[in-house]
């Protein structure tokens, strides 16, 4: 699935309402909301909630932009409108309802005729709180998850005052071994079922019939007709359930204060449910004792920790700047927002974390890594998403083995349900907050008058719709809300003289004139690959000059610069763009705080076990390399950029039982081939091995956005890749005892106890 289009939820009203679903014209509509403070100062507690709609009839890399968010509602502050807010949706609904119903004579300009335009809300947008706000469903307490409902798994922690969330051990196989250790989880087996999330009807019946226990009140949105028949009414929100998962695992193995899960009151819990009693604190006169638990890092490993988060260098949009994010003196991150979190969990603390605490309790962190940077991917591929939902319940049930009952809040249970959701509504990033966000900065920005800040920002965005229109009548004029495709530094979109199509004919002609001029070695693939690729230049200008000679020769105008050759005078460069994408050399890169020096290179080359073997194969080979020089080569009507890097020889590339790669730089090979075409490479930074001193892991710069291939029916760069997560979820097996009825040992070896005043 790349696009809400291949869902379930999107079938689901096409085969209940096929008139409905066979005019392609009508509108699936998403709504988000969520509330901003106008203001810059941050003591004003000002709240102003805008309701927005975004259209998903669009392509991919169109639905999210801001030029195509609907802003249809602005709720007045100063205060939050809380279970309120439904008074101001009444108008909306009111339209929802009209459009649902349809509305005639709508003019379609493309194909010249009217028609009657019909619309449907398929979910809602929003943060945990916000969804107790639209949905009426109770998000505090026992009965906190809005799946499972009544059957919601908590625990009440007496001594924190406060409801856990564990037993994910139901969602495990029936004969799964976990369900029946004891010591290592709650003190008791699991024989229960997993929650079956409640149908269309029982939900409807529910909210009827005023089961306050789960619900508050009945949503406004059941006055839409088709509301009742819909699975996923209300998106569960990844992007805040994945900062406030990172700040919990951040926060307890750090120890900082206000997030740490860890504590007095947490061990006390432990030892009323009879589990871990061995990390029971012991009081003394002044200060309390709290034996080190299998989450909890020595001194030496906060610092080690800290220096790595501390010496990251990220490419340039790749997130803020880690460093200033770390205080080395107070011990403690600062200022963690939304996205800095995402990047932590995507691929930042596995490596972090990859020299400390013991291996079960590392490993079942890099597993929580590892699933969340494969739900975020951009597409899904539906016959995985079994394996990742079995893989994540086993995460789940790890946690709970290594980590007190009070870090398991009700964001940490969610986590469960958000392979549901994909499986019905498709990729993640349709449906999360960073687009809104982004949004309401803008809308931010319209606020000159503080005492009128939602006037301001209603007279600006009227005044920008109606700009924005009369833009598209009047040319060479950019288009507000949609980026623009940046292709600084080409001219031309070409990929060079090896791989155009033009060329590919007098590549396959040169292979057969050698093989005909050295009939000796037409079986040495090695050979006649060296010998192509150091004579198929000169060959190149021969042969297009003799075919110019002929009448109706054929040859193109760019075949004809390219056979002629660059100019020899060649500028260099310390940076540049392409595609979008900043490359620096690495002098450049040595005086910032970013990184865009490193490439990626997968080629189609010859492989050989030594130098002695003759029998050399042809296959697909990565090569990783830092830019030394940007060259600029001018073909008199257009230019070609290449870079000229200094590549890592194959000892110095290992891959770990992880899928981790890891390279030395100081090891240089392939000298006589240094060069390679911008257009080639993708851009990779490398960030260093707190274990292995001198060797770096290798890390890929996500592909934000789609690049529309026209007339490919295949969309291009649609996946978020990567590179150390490429092998999958960690195998339990090759880490975990089972613990049996006695249980096992809790308490850290060679780490320092904590001591609380």
């Amino acid at each position: 699935m790349s696009h809400p289009a291949d869902s379930p939820s999107w079938k689901l009203l096409d085969d209940k309402w096929p008139e409905f679903g066979n005019e392609p014209r009508n509108l699936r509509l998403a709504l988000s909301s969520d509330g901003f403070n106008p203001h810059s100062s941050l003591s004003s507690r000002y709240s102003c909630w805008p309701v927005i709609l975004v259209t998903y009839n669009l392509p991919p890399w169109l639905c999210m932009k801001r030029k195509f968010m609907m802003l249809t509602l602005l709720i007045s502050g100063p205060k939050q409108p809380g279970n309120n807010i439904e008074v101001y949706l009444e108008p909306l609904i009111d339209d929802l309802k009209s459009l649902w119903d349809g509305i005639r004579g709508v003019y379609d300009a493309h194909n010249g005729e009217y028609f009657t335009l019909r619309a449907a809300l398929m979910w809602t947008i929003n943060d945990f709180p916000a969804y107790e706000n639209l949905s009426g469903c109770v998000v505090k307490g026992y009965k906190a998850c809005p799946i499972c409902g009544d059957d919601t798994p908590n625990h009440r922690l007496k001594n924190c005052h406060k409801i856990c969330y564990i037993g994910h051990r139901k969602w495990l196989p029936i004969n799964h071994p976990y369900r029946r250790q004891r010591a290592a989880f709650n003190g008791k087996p699991e024989y229960g079922i997993p929650p079956e999330p409640l149908t269309e009807e029982e939900v409807l019946h529910m909210v009827e019939n005023g089961d306050r226990v789960c619900w508050k009140k009945k949503s406004i949105f059941f006055d839409l007709e088709y509301w009742k028949y819909l699975t996923v009414r209300h998106a569960l929100h990844v992007m805040h359930i994945e900062k406030n998962v990172c700040d919990s695992i951040i926060g307890t193995l750090l120890e900082i204060p206000g997030k740490n899960k860890d504590g007095i009151a947490a061990r006390l819990d432990l030892l009323n449910m009879g589990v871990k009693t061995d990390l029971q604190p012991e009081y003394g006169e002044r200060r309390t004792r709290l034996p080190p638990g299998p989450w909890n890092f020595s001194r030496a490993e906060k610092r080690e920790v800290y220096n790595s988060f501390y010496g990251m260098k990220v490419p340039e949009g790749y997130s803020s700047n880690i460093k200033n994010l770390v205080s080395l003196q107070d011990s403690r991150l600062l200022g963690l927002k939304s996205h800095n979190c995402h990047t932590l969990m995507q691929q930042l603390l596995p490596v972090a974390i990859r020299s400390v605490l013991e291996k079960p309790a590392r490993y079942e962190i890099t597993r929580l890594c590892f699933f969340f940077n494969a739900i975020c991917a951009k597409t899904v591929d539906v016959s995985k998403l079994d394996k990742l939902e079995e893989d994540v319940v086993v995460t789940l049930c790890l946690l709970e083995k290594y980590f007190p009952p009070s870090f398991f809040d009700i964001m940490v249970h969610l986590v469960v349900h958000l392979v549901r959701e994909v499986r019905l509504c498709g990729p993640v990033y349709f449906r999360w907050m960073y687009p809104f966000e982004r949004y309401m900065k803008v809308l931010k920005g319209y606020v000159q008058n503080r005492t009128r800040p939602e006037g301001c920002i209603a007279e600006r965005y009227i005044a920008e719709e109606a700009v924005e229109f009369c833009t598209q009548h009047l040319s060479d004029v950019s288009t507000v809300g949609v980026p623009s495709s940046q292709k600084t530094g080409v001219s031309k979109p070409l990929s060079g003289c090896t791989n155009t199509e033009e060329v590919l004919p007098y590549i396959e002609q040169h292979m057969i004139h050698i093989k005909t001029a050295y009939p000796k070695f037409r079986k040495r693939t090695k050979w006649l690959q060296d010998k192509h690729n150091s004579t198929f230049i000169q060959w190149l200008r021969f042969k297009v000059q003799s075919e110019l000679e002929e009448d109706n020769h054929g040859v193109s105008e760019n075949l004809r610069w390219l056979a002629a050759g660059p100019n020899m005078a060649v500028p260099l460069y310390m940076s540049y763009l392409i595609k979008g994408i900043k490359f620096n050399i690495k002098a450049q890169d040595d005086v910032r705080t970013t990184q865009n020096s490193g490439v990626y290179l997968l080629a189609h080359t010859m492989q050989v076990a030594s130098a002695k073997d003759k029998n050399s194969i042809l296959s697909n080979m990565g090569f990783y390399g830092v830019i030394q020089e940007i060259w600029d080569l001018d073909y008199q009507k257009f230019t070609i950029p290449v870079f000229r890097c200094d590549w890592i020889d194959s000892s110095g590339l290992v891959v770990d039982e992880l899928g981790f790669t890891f390279v030395d730089l100081s090891k240089i090979g392939h000298r006589n081939d240094q060069f390679v075409l911008a257009s080639q490479v993708k851009q990779i930074f490398f960030v260093d091995d707190p274990m292995h001193r001198g060797w770096s892991v290798v890390l890929s710069m996500p592909n934000r956005e789609y690049n529309d291939v026209i007339g490919d029916e295949v969309l291009g760069d649609v996946i978020i890749e990567c590179e150390p997560f490429t092998r999958g979820m960690p195998n339990v097996d090759t880490f975990d005892e089972l613990v049996g009825e006695l249980g096992g040992q809790n308490i850290r070896d060679g780490c320092e106890d904590i001591w609380i005043e």
